[in-house]
């Protein structure tokens, strides 16, 4: 599957919450790093993370990926994300941020996914208190950190 093809796919299978099909770019053993739910790892799991934990607390999602780039062994794609979100302080407000995807490709599936996401404006969208956006950002400065490829910055 060539890349554009693959990524819409991919962003169809998020928008009509179909995890089976968003599963199956991946390989066997592939692993989605999320920057709000953390890592699934396998089939199952991915498909878990699109059917259960993307719809507990929202709906309606929109994903566009653009300017996609790949070698064949990496893809990149900068994506435009949104979503209606069901929690109670949101009052329906339709969360938006943007980031770049950054996938593992083998076999012209997807080892791993992760990605690189400016969140900041969703949490001012989602109406979240200050206390609960310096939680969050902290965590992931924290998973920053923690990266083998950020242990030179440490010092």
């Amino acid at each position: 599957m060539n890349p554009t093809a693959m990524l819409r796919t991919f962003c169809d299978a998020v928008e009509a919450r179909d995890g089976k099909t968003f599963a199956t770019l991946f390989t066997e053993d592939g692993v989605y790093h999320d920057a709000f739910y953390g890592a699934f790892a396998g089939r199952a799991k991915i498909a878990e993370l699109i059917d259960d934990w993307f719809y507990r607390t929202a709906e309606d999602f929109r994903w566009v990926m653009h300017d996609p780039v790949s070698d064949g062994k990496t893809l990149y794609a900068r994506y435009t994300f949104s979503y209606r979100s069901k929690l109670s302080e949101a009052n329906g407000n339709r969360a938006m941020f943007e980031g770049v995807s950054v996938m593992q490709l083998r076999d012209g599936l997807i080892a791993t996914y992760h990605e690189i996401a400016n969140t900041a404006p969703a949490f001012v969208d989602l109406n979240f208190a200050p206390e609960r956006i310096a939680k969050i950002v902290g965590r992931q400065g924290a998973a920053l950190k923690a990266r083998d490829e950020m242990r030179l910055h440490l010092k």
